[in-house]
């Protein structure tokens, strides 16, 4: 019997996939839980499995190619006396065209690996490997049951497999542009560094990368939603005070910002909130999602879930590890789709002010400048020199009003202004 491999939706706002790498060649062995291929979403790569046993006969969407979701990317048989047959039949990829079942299910399945939290094993005991690495324990015959895994969360990674079969590993040289950037080699306790851009050729037009069309497509989705801005100037003298105190700890001040923020909405549930079928939708968590500029174009909202929960200590290191992981597209899905309010931080670049794009399915986004020392009136009537930062505010109008915007701002300046202290509590 000949069964499609059907291209996933890896997100709700997946409308096509990139073949990243096929774990599999045709003839292999497919067994249940095995990762097949690997999948480039919106924003993450993604290891998709076979939930039922076969042999992959013929990849009809070779590596680097896209296909729509529902599209036929493989074709799947019982036995070996099949692959043949399915051979004959696979479609070019030139005439590749949708094919959704409308079955209860299909013969062959496919789900989404989780990352692993322990070692090189996922929660469910699955072994979490990069296509590469699987590729090359085959080639030296290297047990991946026996690795540990140096990636981001436990993930089995080339350079474990090079350790593992005693070779040496060496940076990749590259003489002519790739298609993919070269792997760099790491140490055992490092977490995988984000492959280096491709420098740009000036006269040259470069297609964009599936990350920077799905910036596109939420962009332009943007558009149908009316919106309006409110702008706030924040004294910060208190929070840099705060600062200088956590620094060493590993705070960033992007987590005391997340942390304020999301203290904040505690008490502004309607700026949480979102635009849902002529309703207000008010989430049950309030997840910051905070906006990352990727190495090799477009940019990614990491979302803290539940910030207003987490201690501050505990809420950097988790903003720390979502960054490292979004920058080697090891994210999944729910954490960085799943913000109900969006921050855009520019202030350390040097930017005074800006505005920023609603992202869809949020209510607001808050545009963060630097804190510069600012010439004020002291309460006495004298000049005075303050740190202050611009905060503007980008909402939904459909479901957030102007003075739900402002009484936000007042309350969050309050909280920076004069209880920063508290955000360690």
């Amino acid at each position: 019997m000949i069964n499609e491999v059907f291209m996933p939706a890896l997100s709700s706002t997946m409308t096509e996939g990139k073949i990243v790498a096929w774990v599999k060649s045709p003839g292999d062995k497919v067994e249940k839980g095995e990762t097949v291929v690997v999948v480039e979403s919106d924003k993450a790569d993604m290891d998709v499995e076979s939930f039922y046993e076969g042999y992959l006969a013929a990849i009809v969407v070779a590596a680097g190619e896209t296909a729509p979701v529902g599209a036929a990317i493989a074709l799947v048989v019982e036995t070996e006396a099949e692959i043949a047959t399915a051979q004959q039949q696979s479609p070019p990829a030139a005439k590749l065209e949708v094919t959704v079942t409308t079955s209860a299910a299909p013969a062959i399945a496919t789900s989404v690996a989780p990352s692993s939290t322990n070692g090189g094993s996922a929660g469910n005991g699955r072994l979490t490997v990069s296509p590469r690495a699987r590729k090359l324990a085959k080639d030296l015959k290297v047990d991946l049951n026996l690795l540990k895994g140096s990636g981001p969360h436990g993930r089995i990674i080339a350079e474990d497999v090079e350790a593992a079969g005693g070779i040496a590993a060496t940076p990749t040289v590259v003489t002519t542009a790739p298609a993919v950037a070269a792997p760099v080699p790491v140490a055992a306790t490092a977490s995988k560094p984000a492959a280096a851009p491709a420098p740009v050729v000036l006269g040259q037009q470069v297609p964009l990368n599936t990350l920077q069309n799905a910036v596109v497509r939420n962009m332009m989705a943007s558009l149908e939603v009316p919106t309006f801005h409110v702008s706030y100037k924040i004294t910060t003298d208190n929070l840099d005070k705060l600062y200088k105190q956590v620094k060493s700890k590993g705070v960033t001040m992007t987590a005391l910002l997340a942390k304020a923020v999301a203290v904040t909405l505690q008490k502004h549930p309607i700026v949480n909130a979102n635009y849902v079928n002529q309703s207000i939708n008010y989430p049950a968590a309030i997840n910051v999602a905070i906006a990352v500029a990727m190495d090799d174009g477009g940019l990614i909202t990491p979302v803290l879930q539940k910030a207003d929960q987490m201690d501050l200590y505990s809420l950097s290191r988790t903003w720390k590890d979502l960054v490292d992981r979004a920058r080697t597209k090891q994210l999944q899905p729910d954490e960085y789709s799943t913000g109900t309010i969006a921050i855009s931080n520019l202030g350390m670049f040097g930017v005074d002010r800006f505005d920023a794009i609603l992202p869809p399915g949020m209510g607001s986004i808050l545009a963060i400048g630097a804190s510069l020392p600012t010439v004020v009136a002291t309460d006495d009537g004298l000049l005075g020199v303050k740190r202050q930062m611009q905060v503007n505010m980008t909402c939904d109008h459909r479901i957030i009003y102007g003075a739900n915007a402002a009484a936000f701002l007042k309350d969050l300046a309050k909280l920076i202004e004069t209880d920063a202290q508290s955000l360690t509590l």
